[in-house]
C-alpha cells in the first residue's frame, strides 16, 4: 500500500502545485490590489491600493473612496418556514421526536451498534402533485433512517401542520449517501483493524504522529457495491449490507490512498479488494 500511496501522492502534489499557480493567478486578476483588509500593509478598503498608472493625479482630482463592506448579521430564524423555506432547526428537531417514537428506538440499531436508527437526512418534502399550485399547501419533512439490525433503510413523511406521520416506508438494497457518523465510524473501524497499518504507516510518514483517531484526519466516502469477480467473497453482500470506501487526507497535508480497502458497516469488518 505504501509504494501504491507513494505515487499516487506524487501525482497528488503536482496537481496541487498546478492548482496553486492556478489560483494565484485568479487572485492577481480580480483582487483589485496587493494588500488586503488581512494582509501586512493592508488598508481594509476595498480596491483602496488598486493602480491604473495615475498614480498621484487620481488623488488629486478627489476621486471619493470605496468604502469597506458591511457583514450584516442574518436575522433571527423563526419557529416556522414557510412555503419551500428551508427547515428551520426548531422544525427538524420536531420532526426527529415525531418521528423517533419509542418502538422505532426499541426495534433498530445505529452505526455503532447501539439503540435506535442511525440517521441519514432530513429534507423538506415536495408537494404532493394535487397540490402543486397550491401556495397554501401543507409543509411535510422527508425523514430518512438506516436500521442495521436489518439493513433497512426507512422513510417517514411528517405533516409539519398537523404533527401526523402520513407515510412510512421500508426499502431493502438501498443505499444513501453516508451520514458523517457512518463514515467516522468506518474511519474507526479500518485504524482499529490490521488492513489499517499501511494508512497508519503513512499518516506517520506524513506528520511523524501516531495515527489513533478519525479526528486526525479529513475524510471523505463513498457507498461500495458488490461486482461479481471483482472483491472477495466475504464482500459479497455489500449492497444489501452498507458498505464504504475512505478517502482519508492528512489535515493541511496530502491524500492517502486507501481505494483498495472496503469497510462492510453491517458486519463490522475490513476487507482488501482483489
Amino acid at each position: 500500500m505504501r509504494k501504491i500511496v507513494r505515487r499516487h501522492l506524487g501525482k497528488v502534489v503536482a496537481g496541487t502545485g498546478i492548482a496553486v499557480a492556478g489560483t494565484a493567478l485568479m487572485v492577481a486578476v480580480t483582487l483589485p490590489g496587493s494588500a488586503g483588509a488581512d494582509e501586512p500593509g493592508g488598508t481594509g478598503t476595498a480596491g483602496s491600493t488598486a493602480s491604473t498608472g495615475g498614480g498621484a493625479g487620481e488623488s488629486a482630482q478627489g476621486q471619493a473612496a470605496v468604502q469597506p463592506g458591511v457583514v450584516e448579521q442574518a436575522p433571527a430564524e423563526g419557529e416556522k418556514g414557510e412555503g419551500r423555506d428551508p427547515l428551520t432547526d426548531a422544525e427538524t428537531a420536531r420532526v426527529e421526536r415525531i418521528v423517533l417514537n419509542r418502538q422505532l428506538l426499541n426495534s433498530s440499531e445505529n452505526v455503532e451498534g447501539g439503540r435506535g436508527p442511525q440517521r441519514i437526512g432530513i429534507d423538506l418534502a415536495d408537494p404532493d402533485a394535487a397540490e402543486a399550485d397550491n401556495a397554501n399547501a401543507p409543509r411535510r419533512a422527508d425523514v430518512s433512517y438506516y436500521d442495521y439490525k436489518d439493513d433497512t433503510l426507512v422513510t417517514r413523511t411528517v405533516n409539519l401542520d398537523t404533527g401526523k406521520v402520513e407515510r412510512t416506508g421500508t426499502q431493502h438494497g438501498v443505499q444513501p449517501p453516508l451520514s458523517r457518523a457512518e463514515t467516522t465510524e468506518a474511519t474507526k473501524l479500518l485504524i482499529a483493524d490490521p488492513l489499517g497499518a499501511g494508512l497508519k504507516a503513512d499518516y506517520k510518514d506524513a506528520t511523524g504522529a501516531e495515527l489513533t483517531s478519525p479526528d486526525q484526519l479529513l475524510v471523505s466516502s463513498m457507498v461500495y457495491r458488490a461486482a461479481p469477480g471483482a472483491q472477495p467473497s466475504v464482500l459479497d453482500a455489500c449492497g444489501d449490507h452498507r458498505c464504504v470506501r475512505l478517502f482519508p487526507k492528512v489535515k493541511n497535508g496530502a491524500w492517502i490512498d486507501a481505494r483498495s480497502l472496503v469497510i462492510d458497516l453491517s458486519a463490522r469488518k475490513v476487507a482488501k479488494l482483489g
